[in-house]
């Protein structure tokens, strides 16, 4: 098969939506080498690193056109290379398809990771609403298969844009395989040097931006009198200023670590370092970073209800969203039960497995081969 990936975001967001789109291309060059790979880049800019740049060619706008109005490129004029590459399958990673594509003879098979924005519309701004709202229309309305990324999405896009649920397919995702081995000491010492580390600490990695709950962390800290610094990972948005008033108003700042530029390579060093991972997001499409926390060996607690159960499983513990109280019991009782780390850590090594790449990649091609056959 001759595949085709809208790779924006994979040269070009270090979050969710980016990691999702490296993995998904890295996995698939990786254990099925036998197909061949094209990259659909906006620009020429180096961008963003991964492994499967080696394995697949990389295709950007060439014409004078094309290149001033990338994104026109994207959004339609891209179809021109699909139709030239004589794609069997194109892919949009994240919601989103050319307009005609379906006058290029390529199937296409678009990813729906969430429709948050609909089920919160609070949490984002009209224009915004309206951009992707007509963006997740057309992508449902023309795509030849539509992967959800956990069934919690599939059932979103169904209540949300009243698509058949027969025309979607779960198929989850895993997360980068540099969390599947544990980090050499030095290794350790050296993150721990260079960010200036305390020996034990909870620790939350994920965009600091009000439906992901930092907050929330802080408050139980503080209401559950737990002496433990919190580490948190993560872009920061207008949100943390809300944070870090909090901290400044309970004099907790000691207890207050915001790092803001890590390295991915480095992450799984932090998460090994941390006695406890915790995420008390409001809603998420998956959660990639309770999967980076299981797979480093790290307890973890998250939210109930979402796609939270679906991922963390039997192996993390759950709390209400906004209850502050359960969630510092819980933070406490975990912390002070040495017993207990040990068995959510040994079953969190089980539930990752449910979510590694070779059985995640056969199950893209597939699908493709199913959507190929309709």
């Amino acid at each position: 098969m001759r595949i085709g990936f809208d790779a924006k975001r994979a040269f070009f967001n270090r979050s969710g939506l980016g990691n999702y789109s490296r993995w998904c291309i890295d996995a698939l060059t990786k254990f099925h080498p036998e197909q061949e790979y094209f990259l659909y880049k906006l620009k020429e800019d180096k961008g963003i690193e991964f492994e499967s740049i080696k394995h697949a060619q990389t295709v950007m706008p060439d014409s004078f056109l094309h290149k001033t109005f990338r994104n026109y490129w994207r959004t339609k004029g891209v179809t021109k290379e699909i139709k030239k590459n004589n794609l069997d399958i194109y892919h949009g990673l994240s919601h989103e398809l050319p307009i005609g594509i379906g006058k290029t003879n390529t199937k296409s098979v678009v990813t729906m990771h969430d429709a948050i924005f609909m089920r919160f519309p609070h949490l984002y701004d009209a224009s915004y609403r309206s951009i992707f709202k007509r963006k997740y229309k057309h992508a449902l309305k023309i795509a030849d298969g539509i992967i959800a990324i956990s069934k919690q999405s599939k059932d979103d896009i169904v209540e949300f844009f009243g698509t058949d649920p027969d025309r979607i397919k779960i198929i989850y995702q895993g997360c980068n395989p540099i969390f599947y081995d544990s980090a050499s000491i030095e290794e350790i010492d050296k993150i721990k040097r260079k960010y200036h580390l305390p020996d034990e600490f909870i620790l939350y990695v994920g965009t600091i931006e009000p439906r992901k709950n930092l907050l929330g962390i802080f408050e139980a800290l503080v209401k559950s009198n737990i002496d433990l610094p919190v580490v948190a990972v993560g872009r920061p948005t207008q949100y943390l200023s809300k944070i870090k008033k909090f901290v400044t108003d309970n004099n907790i700042e000691d207890k207050a670590i915001f790092l803001h530029n890590v390295e991915t390579p480095e992450l799984p060093a932090i998460y090994q370092m941390a006695k406890l991972f915790v995420y008390p997001s409001l809603f998420e499409g998956f959660g990639i970073p309770i999967l980076e926390a299981l797979n480093s060996g790290t307890p973890v607690i998250t939210t109930k209800g979402s796609c939270f159960p679906e991922v963390g499983g039997d192996a993390a513990r759950y709390s209400e969203y906004g209850n502050t109280e359960e969630l510092g019991d819980l933070m406490k009782s975990i912390l002070n039960d040495s017993n207990l780390q040990k068995a959510m850590i040994e079953e969190g090594k089980k539930q990752a497995l449910n979510f590694r790449e070779e059985e995640v990649a056969q199950n893209l091609i597939s699908y493709y081969k199913e959507v190929l056959s309709q």
